[in-house]
């Protein structure tokens, strides 16, 4: 019995991996049933007889396939890892300078969070702003990298999806606590 299923040639793109387009904006269900084939080939159960080497081989390509799965399934790590196989690295740690007027905007944001915490409609008005202001960004990313090409962009723009991406998540908290 041999393991037929992914493009191991391809375990270093994970793109090719599941045979999508190297973009950013892709078929998440496309993604989730190249995912679901290649889980039910590596399966353990599928392998149980198998000699030592092909179940090792099963448990290589399952642990690929989702580490695979969990980059491409997040935008943000899809985008930062566009950028890597373009050789951008966006410098999460060290790099966090951010333009005047979106600094400005998390000030404000986090400042109607903590003035607004125990008021609802409020908190949900600006829940609808902030995923706006997420979506907004997630089509300039589209364009930068799938547009443009322009993968130093994108990273600065993943720097700001980032800071956003964990203020709705502290903002959904906040609510999630009044409700």
């Amino acid at each position: 019995m041999s393991v037929v299923v992914a493009n191991l040639s391809a375990s270093d793109d994970y793109f090719r991996f599941f045979g999508l387009n190297q973009q950013f904006k892709i078929d998440l269900s496309a993604l989730d049933q190249a995912y679901l084939a290649i889980q039910k080939e590596v399966h353990p159960d599928r392998h149980a007889r198998g000699s030592d080497t092909e179940q090792r081989l099963a448990m290589q390509m399952a642990t690929m396939a989702n580490t695979a799965y969990q980059t491409l399934k997040n935008p943000i790590l899809r985008g930062l890892y566009l950028c890597q196989l373009h050789g951008v690295d966006a410098k999460l740690e060290t790099n966090t300078a951010m333009p005047a007027a979106f600094l400005m905007k998390q000030m404000e944001w986090r400042e109607s969070l903590d003035d607004q915490a125990e008021d609802l409609p409020a908190l949900e008005g600006l829940m609808v702003e902030v995923e706006q202001s997420k979506a907004d960004i997630l089509t300039e990313i589209t364009q930068a990298i799938d547009g443009a090409k322009n993968y130093e962009r994108a990273a600065e723009l993943l720097r700001g999806l980032l800071f956003i991406d964990k203020f709705a998540i502290e903002l959904d908290d906040t609510i999630a606590a009044l409700i």
